[in-house]
């Protein structure tokens, strides 16, 4: 049964409705032109927009003249009002932004996790690693609203705690929330990566309005988040968006679950490292590591680096036009825009948007091959056109999205905000 709203309640999700309105209008909005866009009274816009410029959360931007009347004054969200803490869990690196307002990254760290180091470690070097990016920015403490953390998945978002991710080993049920918020002093969300950067690409613009999108986070696995209608969908548990088990053709890796060709195997960097190897494009020797990331920290860690330092010569190879490499990454893009195309059509979007620590290096092959075939396949395309790009908001997406997790959760109306508690 839904659940009503208290009148506190709704006027702060009209706080948050005004904010929004202006911070999709980087040059200004008058409080007329708020009140024509939120379909709110001209008085509680004059009240709201009030409040907002003593919190400091908007600023006036000059005077706009329309006609013989009074110059009407604009506003406009003011950056250094609040800042935001993101940081992004991956499993090779560890990454610490502050980011202002507007979701623009005001100071930044980041360090390779630890060798050996297990999660308590981790976390307490990422506790470091805040108060060293808090004093590299300085920031006032008292404008930073609070910690999101980006994680591999699967997530409990409502534990806040990693459920053994199986690119972190020894990482089972880790109370990430509770011990970063007792470490830093601050309030701390935790998502998965993949919902981070969709909600850091929202944030950025790339998805405006009541825009849909898929955005697909390329990194030692594949995930997607989905944006319906301008929000970002997490689903039961907070863990929509696993389709590395999408199978997109014939033949490929053999994936554990026993089927072959399934997306998240036949994209990983060591399976095409090793195709890479089969096809005569070069030899790397990573034989030794075929079973290295169940292993320790250390071990796991250097196997990565490695695998990563070969997928990144593939690559190159591709871009410089050496046929088997450029098959390999060309099969791979196929596959992507197969599951890319499937989920247009499941979720009728408009948009599909690649990210990750790999698209660098993709997305030269992406970029020629995946337009063509999403467009040309898509069973929407005769009513709205869907455009394939890379992300707006460059390589840091997971950990700037962390960031945009705090503000999205404390500045953008979601429908949740109106719902009273149990």
């Amino acid at each position: 049964m839904r659940r009503g709203s208290n009148l506190p309640r709704v006027g702060d999700y009209n706080q948050v409705v005004v904010l929004e309105a202006i911070r999709r209008h980087a040059t200004g909005l008058s409080r007329v032109e708020v009140a024509v866009l939120t379909g709110l009274s001209a008085q509680t816009v004059s009240n709201i927009c009030r409040r907002l410029l003593e919190q400091g959360l908007v600023e006036e931007a000059g005077k706009q003249g329309v006609g013989p009347g009074k110059p009407r004054t604009l506003l406009r969200l003011a950056p250094q009002g609040r800042y935001a803490i993101g940081v992004h869990l991956d499993p090779a690196v560890v990454t610490v932004v502050v980011l202002d307002l507007l979701g623009h990254v005001v100071a930044r760290r980041d360090h390779p996790l630890r060798p050996g180091a297990g999660p308590g470690q981790v976390l307490a070097d990422v506790a470091r690693d805040v108060e060293a990016v808090i004093a590299d920015s300085g920031v006032d403490r008292e404008r930073i609203v609070g910690l999101g953390v980006a994680a591999p998945g699967p997530v409990d978002s409502a534990a806040g705690a990693v459920v053994h991710p199986p690119n972190l080993p020894g990482w089972d049920r880790v109370d990430v929330r509770d011990l970063l918020a007792h470490a830093t002093g601050l309030p701390v969300v935790l998502d998965k990566d993949v919902v981070a950067a969709a909600v850091g690409e929202v944030w950025a613009g790339g998805v405006g309005g009541t825009g849909s999108a898929v955005f697909f986070y390329l990194g030692t696995g594949v995930g997607t988040g989905l944006v319906l209608r301008g929000e970002v969908y997490r689903g039961a548990s907070g863990n929509a968006g696993e389709v590395g088990h999408l199978v997109t053709g014939r033949g490929g890796a053999e994936c554990p679950c026993g089927l072959a060709g399934c997306l998240g195997e036949t994209s990983g960097p060591l399976h095409l490292v090793r195709e890479a190897e089969r096809l005569g494009v070069g030899h790397w020797d990573l034989d030794a590591g075929d079973d290295l990331l169940g292993q320790p920290t250390a071990v796991a860690a250097e196997h990565r680096a490695s695998v990563a330092s070969a997928f990144a010569e593939v690559c190159a190879l591709a871009d410089a036009g050496h046929p088997q490499a450029r098959s390999l990454l060309d099969d791979l893009a196929s596959r992507m825009a197969k599951a890319a195309t499937d989920l247009v059509d499941m979720l009728d979007v408009e948009q599909v948007v690649f990210g990750g620590p790999l698209w660098s290096r993709l997305e030269r092959t992406f970029l020629r091959v995946v337009p063509p075939l999403v467009t040309g396949g898509a069973v929407s395309r005769a009513i709205h056109p869907v455009e394939v790009r890379g992300t707006l908001v460059g390589a840091d997406v997971a950990a700037v999205g962390a960031g945009c997790l705090v503000l999205e959760d404390a500045f953008s109306p979601r429908s949740a905000t109106l719902l009273l508690e149990h």
